[in-house]
């Protein structure tokens, strides 16, 4: 005999089913990016925890060429432009932050989750200092926990996985619902953690 095709739950059952399937799904879907951003704060609030030497910076002098130099003068903004031509012959880490002149000098600042640039070029002799800091990976994690220096993409993915784990907090709150000899005590415990947060952010908090 062929088997009868097993019916699924509807009304209450049936949403909340859904409810365990979706849960489920953003469950996997962010579960590496969790466990990295949960060991990432530990890190960062533990500045010393695995911290090691930091590396030597890397210092060089270099010289504009006479077109070089001309490109600089002409440019808007000659300090980004600066930092473009440097980074054609140089390895240089971070992302132009901004960049300004005094009298024949330009002083570029990039920066970025691996580290940190600074330029100091002439436009007259077209001398120009080249001073790169990179970071330690312990540091490079914190910079990539933080997000404000990790460039847009990196941004938006830490946005998307905020927004995951949102929603996946709320369906599984939800699904409590559905475990009704747990209700209670589930409200008592989501009481004590609301009041506990508030607590320490009066007393602790500056």
């Amino acid at each position: 005999m062929a088997k009868k095709p097993v019916a699924k739950p509807s009304g209450a059952g049936g949403f909340y089913r859904l409810l365990r399937d979706w849960h489920g799904y953003l469950s996997a879907a962010s579960f590496i990016a969790l466990l990295f951003f949960a060991a990432t704060g530990i890190l960062l609030n533990h500045p010393g925890l695995l911290s090691g030497e930091g590396k030597p910076l890397v210092e060089k002098t270099l010289t504009l060429s006479p077109d070089q130099i001309a490109k600089v003068k002409a440019a808007k903004e000659p300090g980004r432009a600066l930092s473009e031509i440097v980074a054609e012959t140089e390895t240089l880490s971070g992302d132009y932050q901004n960049g300004e002149m005094s009298g024949a000098d330009v002083f570029v600042r990039m920066q970025g989750a691996k580290g940190s640039t600074d330029l100091r070029g002439n436009i007259e002799t077209g001398l120009t200092t080249v001073t790169v800091e990179r970071l330690t990976a312990v540091e490079v994690l914190n910079g990539l926990h933080r997000g404000e220096l990790a460039g847009a993409a990196w941004r938006f993915w830490i946005d998307v996985i905020g927004g995951l784990l949102i929603v996946m907090s709320i369906l599984g709150y939800i699904l409590f619902f559905s475990l009704r000899f747990r209700i209670r005590t589930a409200l008592i415990v989501t009481g004590l953690s609301l009041a506990l947060m508030i607590g320490l952010f009066v007393v602790l908090v500056p």
